[in-house]
């Protein structure tokens, strides 16, 4: 199954619609979406190194208006959409404190937690809720975003064919190191505010 959903991403990147449905799934994982980017980013990458930076241009693009997004729902909705979404990460206890933490580091906040494996749509929904400067958000944003997803495809850019051979020799072991990532992450945002 995880062998033909790789080879279905990667035929996905041959289509001139794949552009459309990596933003699509980087929109939507800014502000409710539970599977990163990272799952189309990477195979997309691997299929097409020449549009590697293309694509982590779409990715941060489409990251940051979803952000906006979530910025909204935490700043707009909170009391239902923002509160419902924070509860399901386990976070709903620690709301008041991330209110005060982006009061005193909202720009390390964002920063930080923009580059790990802490689901964004966290960081996006709280700066929303504490009404964190929006214009900073956005620029914050657009930093760590973009430091993130041009890093992954510089990386698949210069290594190049091996790494393609060491990702489709040991797909499963990417995956399940890609899979206690992303639970590790969510540990973190749990336990580490």
């Amino acid at each position: 199954m995880l062998r033909r959903l790789y080879d279905w991403i990667l035929a996905l990147s041959a289509r001139p619609s794949a552009p459309y449905a990596l933003a699509g799934v980087s929109f939507a994982e800014s502000s409710f979406f539970p599977i990163p980017p990272d799952a189309m980013l990477v195979p997309m990458c691997l299929a097409r190194p020449n549009k590697a930076f293309f694509y982590a241009t779409v990715c941060t693009i489409a990251s940051v208006l979803g952000g906006l997004v979530g910025y909204a729902i935490g700043y707009l909705l909170y009391e239902s959409v923002g509160s419902w979404l924070i509860q399901l990460y386990g976070y709903g206890k620690q709301s008041e404190a991330f209110r005060q933490a982006y009061a005193e580091w909202g720009h390390w906040v964002i920063l930080i937690k923009g580059v790990t494996p802490i689901p964004y749509k966290l960081v996006t929904i709280t700066a929303g809720f504490a009404e964190y400067n929006l214009l900073w958000f956005t620029v914050l944003s657009l930093i760590t975003r973009g430091a993130r997803f041009f890093l992954v495809a510089g990386l698949i850019y210069w290594l190049g064919p091996p790494a393609k051979d060491f990702i489709e020799k040991r797909l499963e072991l990417v995956f399940t190191a890609f899979l206690i990532l992303f639970i590790l992450g969510i540990v973190a945002a749990i336990y580490v505010a």
